[in-house]
């Protein structure tokens, strides 16, 4: 990203997704068909073939022998174990309707315990995340529901006006309040939300495993500037808009307190939340 520096974003460990009995068990057929069909899988959600390529490369996932994938409604789900844990992830192909989408099938159709969200984010705070690490948010709001001010009204938290160059002013534009979502769930009366919190318990157990893993800094003779670290507690923005203008990844950082901004991760908890 230009001015918006790229970082790798495990959302994951995110969301405890609640298992939904009211679905048939026995779909997709493959979980019949090879009497696996008790196995409670974890959820790896991918961004883009990037990350598919660094699993892969990882040698850490083993497809399953009988029925490595299985393509449901023009996605392919892919069976097997990592690190001898029953996993079946699933790329999503970026944007929230997309995201929305796969991890509702996921939900729908495989008997999940939770749900990991791996992809790429841009740093909107260059003192804390910069090229090559990874964030462990704590929570990840949702900054793509605009309530577009008419001109002369009151102002809203995103000021136009305020961006004029060489002069700020007045701006046809006006300004934007950022709104909440209605979040529907299970059990519960439905409610509005910005902010998706991590489930504290597997946050923790993120926090564990994850706070001595060293990263590499070089990759077949590709080297960082830095050496990579891990970053936990952080705060993340998530819309459709891909951000590579600094001056709103700036007010995003100082107004919500947001280290990261991606396309996907408040569509990933947003469905898990609901489960």
């Amino acid at each position: 990203m230009s001015s918006v520096n790229l970082v790798v974003m495990v959302v994951g460990l995110l969301v405890l997704a609640q298992q939904s009995f009211q679905m048939s068990l026995r779909n997709p057929v493959a979980e019949t068909n090879n009497c696996k069909i008790d196995f409670t899988r974890l959820g790896l959600v991918l961004t883009s073939d990037t990350n598919e390529k660094a699993l892969q490369d990882s040698g850490l996932f083993t497809p399953d022998a009988e029925t490595p994938y299985v393509d449901i409604a023009g996605r392919r789900f892919h069976i097997g174990t990592l690190n001898a844990r029953y996993i079946v992830y699933v790329k999503i192909g970026g944007n929230s309707v997309n995201a929305a989408i796969a991890v509702q099938i996921l939900l729908n159709r495989f008997r999940i315990q939770g749900i990991i969200h791996f992809g790429s984010a841009g740093s909107l705070d260059k003192e804390s995340i910069v090229p090559g690490d990874v964030s462990v948010p704590l929570a990840v709001a949702f900054t793509g529901a605009w309530n577009w001010k008419k001109f002369g009204s009151a102002e809203g938290k995103l000021n136009f006006g305020e961006f004029n160059y060489p002069v700020n002013g007045e701006n046809l534009l006006a300004s934007v309040d950022y709104d909440t979502v209605k979040l529907f769930s299970k059990g519960h009366s439905p409610q509005d939300v910005f902010w998706f919190p991590s489930t504290t318990s597997w946050y923790s157990a993120a926090t564990q495993v994850l706070q001595d893993l060293e990263l590499r800094q070089c990759y077949h003779g590709v080297c960082l500037p830095s050496k990579p670290k891990i970053v936990f507690g952080t705060n993340g923005s998530s819309s459709d808009s891909y951000i590579k203008n600094k001056a709103y990844g700036d007010f995003l950082h100082k107004v919500f307190n947001v280290s990261t901004a991606d396309q996907e991760s408040a569509a990933v908890a947003w469905v898990s939340k609901k489960e």
